[in-house]
């Protein structure tokens, strides 16, 4: 493709509008699946430091399901922007911890505890059948990735419509481990791309 970074912009603009459209009643209906998904197929998270997000423009919440986890003895993070170039630094964060605005006004705790993530939840603007995720284009959660020396668990979130067939990924893109939808829990195979699995077969993978 010749110009990769426009077609990024244009496909990221009309996904990000398609899942702002959703009805409130479908999007509830879809978070529902994904939360329920994620409890039964990844009961390794209730013993892990979680990476989350605060949800943005349409995106799955993934903060009451990651409570559960919390309440099982997980640790959870949000990420903070330190400087646009470098990777984010995840703070601890409970319900009620007082909150801050942090860059692109985006809420974090203030001044908790800085906190090593072994488990990333990751929101996708789009994601491909090679696993390989569209984000908003800061490259924030690929450049975190890249400095941890041992894989974490990697599990992207998104609604099937914005499933891709390829977002021509660049080297700098590291491919989710998991992928789940309202469809169900995916796989990511190296030769076989994304590979539907169910909650009890992802579950034994992830005891």
């Amino acid at each position: 493709m010749d110009n990769i970074l426009e077609w990024r912009n244009q496909t990221r603009k009309r996904l990000i509008a398609e899942r702002e459209a959703v009805p409130e009643v479908i999007h509830q209906q879809w978070s529902m699946a994904i939360s329920t998904a994620l409890i039964q197929g990844f009961p390794c998270l209730k013993s892990m430091k979680i990476g989350l997000y605060w949800p943005l423009r349409g995106e799955y919440d993934p903060r009451l399901v990651a409570q559960q986890f919390r309440q099982q003895d997980a640790t959870l993070a949000l990420p903070e922007v330190i400087d646009k170039h470098a990777p984010l630094c995840f703070r601890e964060w409970w319900p009620d911890v007082p909150m801050k605005n942090g860059a692109y006004d985006i809420p974090i705790p203030v001044d908790t505890q800085n906190v090593t993530v072994d488990a990333f939840i990751i929101p996708m603007v789009g994601f491909d059948q090679q696993g390989y995720r569209l984000g908003y284009g800061s490259g924030f959660f690929d450049r975190t990735l890249a400095t941890y020396q041992t894989r974490p668990l990697t599990i992207g979130v998104a609604f099937e419509l914005q499933r891709l067939e390829n977002i021509h990924p660049q080297s700098h893109d590291i491919a989710m481990q998991y992928i789940v939808t309202e469809a169900g829990i995916f796989q990511i195979d190296q030769e076989d791309g994304l590979i539907a699995i169910s909650t009890h077969q992802c579950a034994i993978r992830n005891a």
